[in-house]
């Protein structure tokens, strides 16, 4: 028997992976069951959580969390998790409540914590109330002094007057997506301004697509149906756009409904989908430029454009959407799995990322970027756009600048108009809420969350920095965004922190594999589920700097962690081989202190390889203000000054050890990174790298024999570079990695799988991969796999009744017996009918603990079988892989009372090979007094 209770309850659920599916599920869409919305398991005894149930049988067996409200779209994806362990993502359902994941291959187990998470944000009640109650509240946080003011403020209008229009092209049709997108945009520009201007382009992130005016119904889907209107999400830049070309920019803003509604099935969330669309908006700019007459009235009144001079300006996915065009632009992706197939006329100058998702982990090396951290992001709310930065360190040459700028107080949404309540045309949320209480940094109202006309005049400002430092190469602003501490006056009293690498810096301290550390420090692993290697549990807080990707452990990413009780307990950081720091001015520290903390001081010394030493200097370092909803572990960049060293006499190309002394009482603290730091943005231009994209091969498993097919992957561009290699182990929750040298045209890349083929029915078998850039390389399809599908037809299922005529007291029971063994469990189950022709088996007919167990408690006595679940009662059985039968059973109890014998009536049924519901034989019991 299957017993699952429904109903709140302390116990828990683990989804163990078995051999049938090496990694996580991605989700497929699968046809509502008949008992959706029913309690029980097709997969063992079993407690589930209040909103969790298992929904379909068979192949279309689906484990389903339904959200008490709607759950607005996002960027951030929403992930099912055993404890840590991720299990998969599942596709919603059209309700926006519902999130469903195919459990073909998955197993349920009685253990850790199901959980639903987002960003790194829990999104079931229960672990919303629970998350704050594991930490201690935070302490309130203290203000800093502002910033000294930077002499050029790149948020004052410039002399321009401004125009604006829209266009709308025909749609396209881009890989992946069943429908076609449309290519509409908002421009702004600016008139009278002399010659060729610089572009900036704008895509916005995911969000909800339609909206019923008059009304709060929003739903994300494409295209929109009859009676709704898409929602306008490309106008909600319109003040940067307005600030832009009023300095003299032509501005455009691309509409991305069509993705948004479509990209839930596609593995890489519609990254590629938002590089093509961007692409092709570019190349018909880049038309224009050449045929000015063809173009839309919109273009033609502005001023025309220079594709040579180009910034990409991207919201949530939308920032990875550019990130991806900027390095498709650079390093051309394999023509099947792109929208645009032309050349490349325009010349990407730099990014804006703004609180942008990073599911690949593959930024753009070669072209400088900023990106935006919003403080109290409540979306993509782990900050994991903090990767743009982090990830490109040592990938290529390191000269462009690539800055991350967190702006306490914002929130995810505000940045855009279109998702702003009181601005937006469509039904708008704030994204960052509190459900225990008001939380001190983020709520509204509090001293340091910023009202959305002040977090809007922050976008706008720091994309125009961005514009002036990367397009129109104005070194006066580079203070604003690489971590030197100035303010614009324009963003009015935000806080707005920067910390940067490339651009004049120098690699000296990196902490990895071949750094060695000792004293009062420790090497410290970004992502690992061991507390001991570890640089920061979950208990603690959440860094931007740690933000989990597809792996645990992942080797490579890795820090430094310092804890003290007192002063004078010197940290030491050596590398294999000494560096050089001659040329630099200063030694540039990114640091990490705790949210809230205040006075952390270090003295920075440093000693060459001849074993001379000095001291630079001390820094002091103020954690940011944080609370247990905020990723607020984010390193502050500092800076102390290498005269003394060269005063002293060290050898500046030979510098051997750096040592980090705490001051003060006791106190925690984590280095990043450490470099050789110059004044001044060097011009970045692009090296030579080459390109690896993973595809995915899906193959019919057969009848016979051993396969072996290869994960494709395809190697392009110039040169020779290295990548990490992921492959998880089949069976186990492991994963091995290592680092592979690549070149164009090789198949350095060589992950074999093998497919063993029988002719027994079994789940899909899917084995996947994972790289990431090493050195040399850039990544754009960083997962793909092959995947066996079965090709087995499932087993008859046949209902043969043991007893189906019992006096009470006595159980009813049924054989289930399969036509041939299965290498699957095969589920079913029997649809209870409401008797018509006599009295039915009542809930006071049978045993009282196998009601509880089967359906929970029930709170009306005496009420029809059929009718104690409002959404239909089943009773479910389950054939375990590699049996044949199994029993059906229902426990009658004696009343005590006289009465006519009673009917128990159902309709069996299971699920074909393509989840389709296969009707079998009804049952009929019948129950007789023992009187």
């Amino acid at each position: 028997m299957i017993r699952v209770t429904r109903g709140v309850t302390t116990a828990v659920a683990l989804l163990a992976l078995t051999a049938a599916s090496p990694w996580p599920a991605s989700a497929q869409p699968s046809p509502a069951s008949p008992q959706a919305g029913s309690s029980g398991s097709p997969s063992g005894d079993l407690t589930l959580p209040e909103g969790w149930q298992v929904t379909g049988d068979g192949a279309g067996r689906q484990l389903v969390w339904t959200s008490p409200e709607r759950v607005p779209a996002g960027d951030a994806r929403i992930e099912f998790r055993a404890g840590e362990r991720l299990l998969g993502r599942p596709l919603p359902r059209p309700d926006g409540r519902s999130f469903a994941l195919p459990l073909a291959g998955l197993r349920l187990e009685e253990g850790r914590e199901l959980r639903v998470t987002a960003g790194g944000r829990r999104l079931d009640a229960a672990g919303r109330a629970g998350s704050a109650r594991e930490r201690p509240p935070a302490p309130a946080a203290v203000p800093e002094a502002p910033l000294p003011a930077n002499p050029v403020d790149p948020g004052v209008p410039g002399r321009y007057r401004t125009v604006s229009g829209e266009y709308a092209l025909r749609s396209v049709r881009l890989p992946g997506l069943p429908q076609p997108v449309e290519m509409r945009a908002t421009v702004v520009g600016p008139t009278g301004a002399p010659g060729k201007r610089p572009v900036a382009l704008f895509l916005h992130g995911r969000h909800d697509t339609c909206y019923t005016p008059g009304t709060e119904d929003v739903r994300i889907t494409w295209p929109c149906p009859a009676g709704t209107r898409p929602i306008p999400s490309e106008q909600g830049y319109l003040r940067a756009q307005r600030l832009l070309a009023s300095q003299g920019y032509v501005t455009v803003s691309v509409a991305a409904n069509g993705v948004n509604g479509q990209d839930e099935n596609v593995e890489d969330a519609g990254a590629q989908a938002r590089s093509s669309l961007v692409r092709l908006h570019l190349a018909r700019w880049a038309d224009w430029s050449a045929h000015r007459a063809s173009a839309p009235a919109a273009v033609r009144r502005t001023a025309p454009a220079d594709l040579s001079r180009v910034l990409l300006v991207g919201h949530s996915r939308g920032g990875e959407g550019v990130n991806r065009a900027a390095l498709d632009s650079l390093n051309p992706p394999p023509a099947a799995q792109d929208g645009y197939r032309g050349p490349v006329r325009w010349k990407i100058r730099g990014n804006v990322l703004i609180g942008p998702t990073v599911f690949g982990q593959n930024p753009a090396p070669d072209v400088p970027s900023t990106t935006i951290l919003p403080g109290c992001d409540g979306d993509v709310s782990d900050l994991q756009g903090q990767i743009y930065v982090d990830g490109t360190r040592g990938v290529s040459r390191g000269t462009a600048l690539h800055s991350a700028a967190y702006v306490v107080g914002a929130n995810h949404n505000f940045f855009n108009s279109e998702w702003t309540p009181g601005q937006a045309k469509a039904p708008a949320i704030d994204d960052f809420s509190s459900d225990d209480g008001i939380d001190p940094v983020c709520s509204p109202g509090t001293a340091t969350r910023l009202t959305a006309t002040r977090q809007q005049a922050v976008g706008a400002t720091y994309i125009a920095a961005s514009a002036r430092l990367f397009v129109g190469g104005d070194d006066a602003v580079r203070p604003l965004l690489d971590g030197t501490g100035r303010r614009a006056p324009s963003a009015g009293p935000a806080r707005v922190l920067t910390h940067a690498v490339g651009a004049h810096r120098t690699p000296a301290f990196l902490p990895g594999p071949s750094v060695t550390v000792s004293g009062g420090g420790r090497p410290c692993a970004q992502i690992d589920p061991d507390a001991a290697r570890a640089c920061l549990s979950p208990e603690e807080g959440r860094s931007p700097h740690f933000a989990f990707w597809e792996t645990s452990p992942e080797p490579g990413r890795d820090a430094v962690a310092l804890k003290w009780t007192g002063p004078g307990s010197p940290a030491a950081v050596r590398p294999a081989r000494p560096v050089s720091l001659a040329g630099a001015e200063s030694l540039a520290l990114r640091v990490v202190v705790p949210p809230n903390s205040t006075g952390t001081e270090l003295d920075v010394a440093v000693t060459d390889a001849s074993g001379h030493r000095a001291r630079l200097g001390r820094a002091r370092v103020d954690g940011l203000p944080g609370s247990p909803r905020t990723a607020a572990y984010w390193s502050r960049e500092i800076r102390v000054p290498l005269a003394a060293a060269a005063r002293a006499g060290l050898d500046l190309k030979r510098i051997g050890t750096l040592e980090l002394t705490p001051r003060g009482g006791a106190g925690r603290a984590w280095l990043m990174d450490a470099w050789g730091w110059r004044p001044g943005t060097p011009a970045a231009s692009p090296a030579p790298l080459t390109r690896v994209d993973v595809g995915r091969l899906t193959v019919a498993e057969g009848d016979s024999g051993v396969r072996t097919y290869r994960v494709p992957v395809t190697v392009s561009g110039r040169g020779s570079g290295q990548v990490r290699l992921f492959v998880p182990v089949p069976g186990t929750d492991g994963v091995t990695s290592r680092t592979v040298t690549v070149r164009p045209g090789r198949h350095d890349v060589d992950v074999p799988v093998e497919v063993r083929g029988n002719t027994r029915y079994g789940y899909d078998v899917t084995h996947d991969a994972f790289v990431k850039a090493v050195r040399g390389t850039v990544v754009g399809a960083h997962r793909g796999g092959v995947t066996a599908r079965n090709d087995d037809a499932m087993p008859t299922v046949r209902l043969t009744p043991v007893a189906d005529d019992v006096t009470e007291g006595s159980a009813l029971d049924w054989r289930v017996t399969l036509s041939e063994p299965a290498d699957a469990e095969i589920s079913g189950g029997i649809l209870l009918k409401a008797v018509a022709d006599g009295p039915e088996l009542s809930t006071t007919d049978v045993d009282r603990a196998w009601l509880e167990a089967q359906f929970g408690e029930v709170t009306e006595p005496g009420r029809p079988l059929s009718a104690t679940l409002d959404g239909g009662t089943n009773l479910w059985f389950s054939v375990p892989a590699g049996r044949t039968t199994t029993e059906v059973t229902v426990p009658t109890a004696r009343d005590g009372v006289v009465e006519p014998t009673e009917l128990l009536r159902g309709s069996s049924y299971t699920y074909d090979g393509s989840w389709e519901p296969v009707t079998g034989p009804e049952i009929t019991g019948r129950v007789r007094d023992a009187s």
